[in-house]
């Protein structure tokens, strides 16, 4: 059911402006967690951005690493998007958030990163070193090396979630609160 989704494309995996999860791995340890504000910044290569707060467990992955994952949660996974969002992945000393509450992964094709299964979209992503916004701004630049689609959800380019309300992603609209994309329009 996963679709490889040409890297021309992959910006459409996140330009209706989804919730993500956020997924990476160094040295054993790997960490999730939820993340409202990324976006696509440019098609050639294709690149993205997303802002990973100083606190952030995955944040020190991610530098360490130079490599991530997002993840494209969907209406059935809004507690699991609750979960990790809420927790951190420091404070659980003998597990992590993907053993704690049985989240299953499967393998990226280009990077060391987990990727949620039961998410309707994936990208992997490598770092493109920026200090200053990392810094400053917490803004991360990446480039995407590989993208995949729940094939039920999105083909040839193009989101289309009817007849799949479960698959429709989700969006974070502050305050614990979340909705779902909505109904297509035809122009």
């Amino acid at each position: 059911m996963r679709l490889n989704v040409e890297l021309s494309k992959a910006y459409r995996l996140l330009n209706h402006g989804p919730t993500i999860l956020v997924s990476a791995r160094y040295n054993g340890k790997q960490n999730i967690m939820a993340a409202a504000w990324a976006c696509a910044l440019d098609f050639d290569p294709p690149k993205i951005t997303v802002v990973i707060d100083k606190s952030a467990y995955t944040r020190e992955l991610i530098e360490a690493s130079t490599t991530f994952a997002i993840n494209v949660p969907c209406v059935a996974q809004v507690d699991i998007v609750r979960k990790v969002g809420t927790t951190s992945g420091r404070d659980l000393v003998e597990t992590d958030k993907f053993s704690e509450y049985g989240l299953e992964t499967f393998s990226a094709t280009e990077i060391d990163a987990p990727l949620l299964k039961g998410c309707v979209a994936w990208l992997e992503c490598k770092l493109i070193p920026e200090p200053h916004n990392q810094n400053t701004y917490d803004l991360f630049i990446a480039e995407v090396v590989a993208a995949h689609a729940d094939e039920r959800v999105f083909s040839d380019g193009h989101w289309h979630f009817e007849g799949h309300d479960e698959l429709r992603t989700i969006h974070h609209i502050a305050g614990g609160a979340f909705f779902a994309t909505g109904v297509a329009i035809q122009a």
